[in-house]
């Protein structure tokens, strides 16, 4: 088989879907589009209604799920849902590729990683960085670790999803890629809703408020991209020059937003937290370190 012939085999090789959330519905239709066919499986077979109508084969059950395709996609809430599923199908797993695209912890897929193994079937984590409604677009991208040439065997057909990112060969690392994301994402989130909540004390409106934070969200990575050349080199030469936003100078800030929090009656959770990590540098004597020195703290746990 030629490149070009073997190029068309996995762009329209059969592909398997367990777990029809709006993730899983968002991947199907893809897939479909792209020219696949999609066999799907869920809990509430009712999900799959619509997506029968676009084209897509519904199993009765995962082991017939399983059986359908060589590329078995997960979508499901965590990984115990993985097992919870295939439990029952592990006889059909030889040979397969499973691809989990679900949320949990490193650990939890690197032991997936061996409980895949252990049946005979190929693991590829995966973490999706987009919502539903974004799979498929040019903006669509997925981190991936696993088998190099695992990767290799399936980015064809895994492409139309999300620009594939392959990260290494530890099936932990795209999740903790996906985790570390989804930290940045998730703190992002709740720094919006307290500064609106703190502007609304002063009569602002959402409408009013969120347009001018989310210009300064926005502005995050310009700024920290033109303080360095390369983001994160200093950091990984244990350098932190205090030419520019210093620990002491950040701290005080840190200061006065728990002071105005406290004083309008919001949550200090948030401006706590942030408050211990400037306080902890200056405890330890860098006060005149830029504030990227915070970082210490946060990796003496791990230590």
């Amino acid at each position: 088989m030629n490149e070009r012939q073997n190029h068309t085999t996995r762009q329209n090789s059969p592909v398997t879907v367990i777990g029809l959330g709006p993730m899983g519905q968002a991947m199907t239709r893809t897939l479909l589009t792209a020219g696949h066919p999609v066999t799907v499986w869920n809990r509430t077979a009712g999900r799959a209604d619509g997506l029968v109508a676009e084209g897509a084969t519904l199993a009765a059950t995962p082991a017939e799920a399983v059986e359908a395709s060589d590329l078995v996609i997960l979508s499901l809430t965590d990984y115990q849902a993985m097992y919870d599923i295939l439990d029952g199908a592990t006889a059909s797993l030889a040979g397969r590729t499973l691809v989990n695209l679900s949320s949990d912890t490193p650990e939890r897929t690197r032991e997936a990683a061996t409980w895949a193994a252990g049946h005979d079937a190929a693991f590829l984590t995966g973490g999706v960085m987009v919502p539903a409604p974004m799979v498929g677009t040019e903006a669509a991208h997925i981190y991936y670790s696993g088998p190099h040439e695992v990767m290799e065997k399936y980015r064809a057909t895994l492409a139309p999803l999300g620009t594939p990112r392959y990260l290494g060969l530890d099936p932990g690392l795209a999740q903790m890629m996906y985790q570390a994301q989804l930290a940045v994402f998730l703190t992002t989130l709740s720094a919006l809703m307290h500064a609106t909540a703190m502007l609304g004390t002063t009569g602002m409106k959402a409408a009013e408020a969120l347009p001018e934070l989310l210009s300064s969200a926005d502005s995050i990575g310009a700024i920290l991209r033109a303080g360095e050349e390369t983001p994160g080199a200093a950091l990984d030469a244990g350098e932190h020059p205090g030419d520019l936003s210093t620990v002491a100078m950040m701290g005080a800030t840190a200061d006065h937003i728990v002071e105005t929090s406290t004083a309008i009656g919001l949550d200090l959770a948030l401006p706590l937290a942030v408050q211990a990590h400037y306080r902890r540098a200056i405890e330890n004597g860098h006060g005149r370190d830029n504030w990227t020195r915070i970082i210490d703290s946060i990796r003496e746990a791990a230590r």
